[in-house]
């Protein structure tokens, strides 16, 4: 028998998180150390809402996108109707997507996967008289101040190690490590060199609205209501290629008053908070396997980065996908490298 396959995996946010306890669950006989620079509540995912309506990747098959979907949205509903719900910050919220013109796509690939899907009727459009359209169904928002902690819980009662340290080069795991799984998002720029990949700023404001309790979407995406427990986040921005994590007074006025016209009891609200995220940005995910050669030593390594806004909604489905290109690499560990006849 094989000693234990050691893994690391890096990243804290959500997919890393996720990814690890993935691994952990599925693979006898691992060690896994995540290891970041930053850890909840300092990640990307902590500023996203975290609400389950997919974002769309033009270089991933739809297909691939209906399957991470469905999976995540399936394992978060058990999480949803059990004791963890609260703990995990895992709830449903029901909800409307509104659109200016009917959309070409009027039912989307995933309308099928989130509950009670249906087109709005003219009267729940009186509310929204900008729009012409739109959509109501029920949908799970995952709170990630408390889901990335509780993922944390998980994967450390599953004995893996959380590490904090800043990795400039995946060769420095090499040889601690069997197993690289590269889930660092932006950080992918520098680490693998790929500069597919780039930052969309997103601004948003987390409001004191407790009578607030259905999400409302424009269908641009850009204008958008996500109650949850502890407050309301009102957003957004989507802006390429930019750095900047300093909230922008004048972009806090802008979101607010483009909320305010959807909803215009949020004049009320009270206690706003601006957080800003870079989300890592890729025309598709990069869920792979790649084998870095080096003066004769070899690092196994899986990437699953770039999923952009998505994270959240495919995070599971993507974990599911690069644990299984883990075990791959185990089982190529496992037959003896052939002796060469030099």
């Amino acid at each position: 028998a094989m000693d234990t396959v050691r893994i690391a995996v890096v990243g804290a946010g959500v997919i890393g998180l996720s990814t690890a306890v993935c691994i952990s669950q599925v693979v006898p006989g691992c060690s896994i150390t995540v290891i970041s620079d930053k850890f909840s509540p300092d990640t990307t995912s902590n500023v996203a809402a975290g609400i389950l309506i997919p974002h769309t990747y033009p270089d991933t098959p739809v297909p691939t996108q209906k399957q991470w979907f469905t999976e995540t949205f399936q394992h978060l509903s058990a999480i949803a109707t059990s004791a963890e719900a609260v703990d995990a910050g895992v709830h449903l919220v029901s909800g409307w997507q509104v659109f200016r013109s009917v959309p070409t796509e009027e039912v989307p690939f995933w309308a099928d996967v989130v509950l009670g899907f249906r087109k709005m009727t003219e009267a729940e459009l009186k509310r929204f008289p900008q729009y012409e359209f739109g959509q109501a169904f029920t949908t799970l928002k995952c709170e990630t101040a408390a889901y990335l902690p509780w993922l944390e819980k998980r994967l450390k009662e599953s004995g893996g190690l959380l590490l904090t340290r800043r990795i400039e080069d995946l060769w420095e795991l090499q040889p601690s490590f069997d197993i690289v799984v590269n889930c660092s998002g932006l950080g992918s720029r520098q680490l693998v060199g790929d500069s597919m990949i780039s930052p969309v700023r997103g601004q948003v404001l987390h409001a004191q609205a407790p009578w607030v309790k259905n999400f409302i979407r424009d269908g641009s995406g850009l204008t958008y209501i996500y109650p949850g427990t502890s407050y309301v986040t009102l957003g957004g921005t989507r802006q390429k290629g930019d750095w900047s994590l300093s909230p922008d007074v004048e972009l806090s006025r802008e979101i607010f008053s483009r909320c305010c016209a959807l909803e215009p009891s949020l004049h009320r609200a009270h206690n706003i908070r601006e957080k800003v995220g870079l989300r890592p940005s890729r025309p598709g995910v990069r869920l792979q396997k790649e084998i870095l050669v080096r003066g004769g030593q070899r690092l196994l390594v899986v990437h699953n980065y770039g999923h952009g806004s998505g994270g959240i909604s495919v995070h599971w489905g993507s974990a599911l996908e690069a644990t299984r290109l883990v075990m791959d690499w185990i089982r190529t560990l496992r037959i003896p490298a052939p002796v060469s006849k030099l």
